[in-house]
């Protein structure tokens, strides 16, 4: 049994719920210990539809290094994301540490912006397909090496299984999935 993995899930302004609380929740039902980190000040962080989320922190307060996972959620927030100076450098921090990326629907253009993504295979949405040249936009989840993909809301149950068999195995994400009757 691996040790307790702790993953950051950064939410900008218009993240997509389902992208982002669905892995969310099956990290914590793995034993994961999971910070919401709001991008921006104040804790308190309005997806697309209009839900609000209570972060953990401001990522401004947090050590990314403490972290053996990054996730990033997608929908309209990407663009805040890929605006900030900080989440690119924690991209690459963490990429160059060879820890787990892990971004789902248009995140995965984070990736690309801080250079992550050269020689790897990924997936992402359909509608960020023009900007991301080796798009596999059939695959559902990708995993390469220290990067998992997702394509998007459709998809984020299977990544979010996917994020806890890398963190904590096979036998806790087959659980999970058992439990939740997948």
């Amino acid at each position: 049994m691996k040790a307790m993995s702790k993953v950051l899930a950064i939410l900008a302004e218009g993240f997509e719920e389902i992208e982002a609380i669905t892995p969310i929740d099956l990290l914590r039902r793995a034993g994961v210990e999971v910070t919401l980190a709001a991008l921006e000040d104040g804790k308190h962080v309005t997806g697309k539809m209009g839900i609000t989320l209570h972060a953990d922190a401001n990522l401004s307060d947090l050590n990314s290094d403490d972290y053996d996972c990054v996730f990033l959620p997608g929908g309209p927030g990407v663009k805040h994301l890929r605006a900030s100076d900080r989440v690119i450098e924690i991209v690459l921090k963490q990429h160059a540490s060879k820890r787990l990326l892990a971004a789902i629907c248009a995140a995965p253009t984070v990736l690309h912006d801080a250079g992550v993504l050269t020689d790897k295979r990924y997936t992402a949405h359909f509608s960020v397909g023009n900007e991301l040249a080796a798009i596999l936009s059939n695959e559902k989840v990708m995993l390469d090496g220290n990067v998992l993909t997702s394509r998007g809301a459709g998809t984020a149950l299977e990544f979010g299984l996917v994020l806890v068999e890398q963190l904590v195995g096979d036998s806790k994400s087959k659980e999970v999935s058992d439990s939740i009757c997948v």
